[in-house]
């Protein structure tokens, strides 16, 4: 099954928006608790992951490969586990599983997907 690239668009700003929306939920948490370090904190780093994933986006970019693509919203990605970590000392393992995307794409580009659609 073929996807356009209005699906591929799609799927990398759902994809990290389901990354980082987490941050976004605690941010506000926070200030609501009156907490407005870690809850200021939190609503720029959501708004700087915003900016870069769509800085960053295959199609701004489309002979860089995905790895290099994702290496600031990763980097994002684990500052943020540190920031909720130093808030509260929660158990973060459970949001390290977000890894296996970077694995799974490797050097594949988006011009790569133009080309094997015209196979």
């Amino acid at each position: 099954m073929q996807m356009g690239r209005r699906g591929q668009k799609l799927l990398w700003i759902a994809g990290w928006t389901g990354t980082f929306i987490w941050v976004v939920i605690l941010s506000l948490v926070f200030l609501a608790r009156h907490r407005v370090g870690p809850g200021v904190v939190g609503v720029v780093l959501s708004l700087v992951a915003a900016g870069s994933v769509w800085y960053f986006a295959p199609w701004r970019h489309p002979a860089t490969p995905y790895w290099k693509l994702m290496l600031l919203p990763y980097g994002l990605f684990f500052l943020a586990v540190a920031w909720v970590w130093w808030c509260d000392k929660w158990d973060v393992i459970w949001l390290l599983q977000g890894l296996a995307a970077s694995v799974l794409l490797s050097n594949t580009k988006w011009t790569e997907s133009d080309a094997q659609r015209n196979e």
